[in-house]
């Protein structure tokens, strides 16, 4: 197998997608925060002392997949068509689920699980007043469609 990621002197480099064509694509990466119940509790009624932490959970991780290629060194700088992020709450736990797309020569991929990554991350910022050792888990690429490889169904 051909690593792509690496130039002739075995140096990292950004792969060139000049020559790739474009298709609409999309990517679900899914992850979760573990807490205890009663900080769990504070979310759902909306008594944290920083705010609404699912909606600013839900901005930030807007923000973590337009910003990914800032983050992630040899991602490409990517035109996003759409995102979403859903939250669902679970027993000490909130699942975070975000849905990229595009129409672009590469995938999104990176950008769904950095949307997961920031949002779960903010959700921890917000609530770490009152819980210091919530536990950040499961962060998972679910599913992808469009680009030369196909679509691509990971089971939970």
């Amino acid at each position: 197998m051909e690593l792509t990621h690496f130039g002739s002197q075995g140096r990292a480099r950004m792969v060139d997608v000049s020559d790739k064509g474009e298709s609409r694509r999309t990517a679900v990466a899914r992850g979760e925060i573990h807490m205890s119940e009663e900080t769990l509790a504070l979310v759902k009624a909306g008594r944290m002392k920083k705010g609404d932490v699912l909606a600013v959970a839900q901005v930030a991780g807007i923000q973590g997949a337009k910003h990914c290629w800032e983050m992630i060194p040899m991602c490409h700088q990517i035109p996003l068509t759409g995102i979403d992020l859903s939250f669902r709450y679970g027993e000490g736990l909130i699942e975070i689920e975000a849905r990229v797309t595009s129409t672009y020569v590469t995938g999104v991929e990176m950008e769904a699980l950095c949307a997961v990554s920031t949002a779960a991350l903010t959700i921890y910022d917000m609530c770490k007043a009152v819980q210091k050792n919530m536990v950040i888990d499961r962060i998972r690429l679910v599913s992808k469609t469009g680009g030369k490889s196909g679509d691509i169904h990971n089971e939970d």
